[in-house]
Order: C-alpha cells, then sequence, then structure tokens
C-alpha cells in the first residue's frame, strides 16, 4: 500500500477550484444570496492559500494570522451582507440582482 502525502501543489488545487467556483457564483447567479455565497467560496480559496503557504513556506505563522482575519471579514460580511438582502426583500418583495437598478428609496 502506497501513502502518498500531502503538498502544497494539492492545497493550491482545492484552492484554485473555490476560486474558480466562486467566481462562477458571483458571476451566473441573479439571486443575492447565490452571490454572497460565492465570495464566501473566494474568500475561503484565499484562505487555504494563506494556510497552505504558512506551512509549506517560511512564513511561521502568519498565513493563520490572516486566516483568522479572513474568517472574522466572511462572518461580517455575512451578517451585514444578509443584513442589505433582508432590507432590499422588504423593499422590492424579490432579491433579484437583475431587478435592482437603483439603490434609491
Amino acid at each position: 500500500m502506497s501513502m502518498t502525502t500531502v503538498g502544497l501543489a494539492h492545497y493550491l488545487v482545492v484552492s484554485v477550484v473555490l476560486l474558480c467556483l466562486g467566481l462562477y457564483c458571483v458571476l451566473t447567479r441573479r439571486n443575492a444570496i447565490g452571490v454572497l455565497m460565492g465570495i464566501e467560496l473566494i474568500l475561503n480559496s484565499a484562505g487555504i492559500n494563506f494556510v497552505a503557504v504558512s506551512r509549506y513556506g517560511s512564513a511561521g505563522f502568519d498565513g493563520q494570522v490572516f486566516a483568522v482575519f479572513i474568517i472574522m471579514l466572511a462572518a461580517a460580511e455575512s451578517a451585514i451582507g444578509l443584513a442589505v438582502v433582508l432590507g432590499i426583500y422588504r423593499r422590492m418583495r424579490a432579491i433579484d440582482t437583475s431587478r435592482l437598478t437603483t439603490l434609491q428609496g
């Protein structure tokens, strides 16, 4: 039985896949919640990159610190983004981003 070690390239491939899925989700979704989910995937991709480069590079714990900041940023973005989406839904009764032509009341 052959044991394969997980290297930096494996983490970078997973990160690129998450980035591509996130970009696809942001660019193709018309639903605001789908766009927010795509942004979360992009942030998770950046977090994986920071941790992987920190682990396999000579950065020490810098990557983990940046990953914690990304997690805090993602939590704040989720809370604020969801509040904005709920406000738009209450006003327009839809969260379809193609119907949002102006931010005026």
